[in-house]
């Protein structure tokens, strides 16, 4: 395998996106001597990985950013993926293609006319999405893409699942093949990007560049990083926190990222739960300052209250040495168990004494922190990661 084109169809890379999957994946196949093409949105910061040429197509910036979850506009935008993606097939041989998401449809279309093996990598089950985002109710659009997604899924020399609930549903439609690779985001090393300078971008300007807060040292330091979306539980830590704050009333709880409209959402909350100074918002921040508050915490805390995706941060929450609360959902407990984090019920009870449990039991913390490093390196570490990509690019070359 000399030479593969990687097909993304999402902003790449953006720090509000999850475009984590697609840099690690690239970045390791790259690794390991294959040159890439990789096509993707024109929104999003240029990568420093060497032997990659990022092509996009335009910005068209007019519509606005790109969200999370399916929208008109990613229909727009996928329909100048198509043509770009024929227009690189003509001009160039592809050992293989690596299909993320929803360009698999049209390339399992395109797979037979140009004789290229076909990678399939499934972050979630599209049909699902257009439910969970309340895209359509349409019950036949829901079944064209659940048709698509099946006859993708078997026309796939490769298919990659990321979490246990993914590699399930594939299990049940093709049954136990060696083409069915479980390669979960689990890796979180820094993403090296260009200069914007390099891209013929004006650089940040000095108030654009953010500062970490000013955290007191002598409180104890709860942390949420990561989205605010509804399914994240932050009503649920909100309110949990208040009932920590009953018992340890100087404990501090930081909640990282969201939009300017999503902390004013739950800042509302934490103010109607009369959290005052002891809750503070940061909105969205680069990921090395995300990493910095996380190591700054007493106890980080994943209060999701549905899905089915194992949270990318949850491999990051289990090698960063800093005991984890979490929900006790199928969500969390496909990585997690009792022995690596403090898992509790979805409801504010049981959340609050999680919280309290985990910054009094110093020796339960300490041994919880122990095993989840230990189980991140076993399963779910670098060289676990790359080992897994090797075996791709071999059942490719087979």
């Amino acid at each position: 395998m000399n030479k593969a084109l990687v097909i993304a169809p999402q902003p790449f890379f953006t720090a509000r996106g999850t475009p984590f999957s697609v840099y690690f994946r690239t970045l390791i196949t790259v690794e390991q001597g294959v040159n890439v093409d990789l096509l993707t949105y024109g929104e999003g910061q240029d990568v420093d990985i060497p032997g990659v040429r990022i092509i996009r197509i335009p910005r068209f910036a007019m519509f606005g950013d790109v969200k999370t979850g399916p929208s008109g506009l990613k229909l727009f935008l996928d329909f100048f993926i198509i043509l770009w993606t024929l227009g690189l097939l003509l001009v160039n041989r592809y050992d293989f293609v690596h299909a993320h998401e929803e360009s698999v449809f049209f390339c399992r279309f395109l797979k037979p006319i140009f004789r290229f093996k076909l990678v399939y990598d499934m972050h979630s089950s599209l049909p699902q999405q257009l439910t969970n985002f309340s895209f359509t109710k349409s019950r036949l659009l829901i079944g064209l893409f659940e048709k698509l997604e099946n006859t993708s899924i078997r026309a796939a020399d490769v298919v990659i699942t990321i979490c246990p609930a993914l590699a399930d549903y594939v299990d049940q439609l093709i049954g136990k093949q060696d083409k069915h690779l479980l390669i979960e985001n689990s890796i979180f090393d820094e993403v090296k990007l260009l200069p914007a300078a390099a891209q013929g971008k004006p650089g940040k300007r000095q108030k654009d560049i953010v500062e970490p807060l000013t955290l007191p040292k002598d409180q104890p330091l709860v942390v949420y990083a990561g989205t605010l979306e509804a399914y994240q539980g932050i009503d649920l830590l909100i309110s949990a926190f208040s009932r920590v704050l009953a018992v340890k009333p100087d404990a501090l709880l930081l909640i990282v990222g969201g939009s300017q409209n999503q902390v004013k959402q739950y800042s509302d909350i934490a103010i109607q739960e009369n959290l005052g100074k002891s809750c503070l918002f940061t909105g969205r921040v680069p990921q090395v300052l995300a990493k910095h508050y996380n190591a700054r915490a007493n106890v980080i805390v994943s209060p999701r209250i549905s899905g089915t995706n194992t949270p990318l941060k949850v491999y990051e929450q289990l090698f960063c040495g800093v005991p984890l609360v979490a929900t006790n959902i199928y969500s969390h407990t496909q990585v997690l168990n009792d022995n690596v984090a403090f898992l509790v019920d979805p409801d504010p009870e049981s959340m609050a004494s999680g919280i309290i449990m985990a910054l009094n039991d110093q020796n339960m913390a300490a041994a919880k922190v122990t095993n989840a490093r230990e189980l991140y390196e076993n399963k779910y570490s670098r060289r676990v990661y790359t080992a897994k990509i090797r075996h791709m690019l071999e059942i490719l070359d087979s």
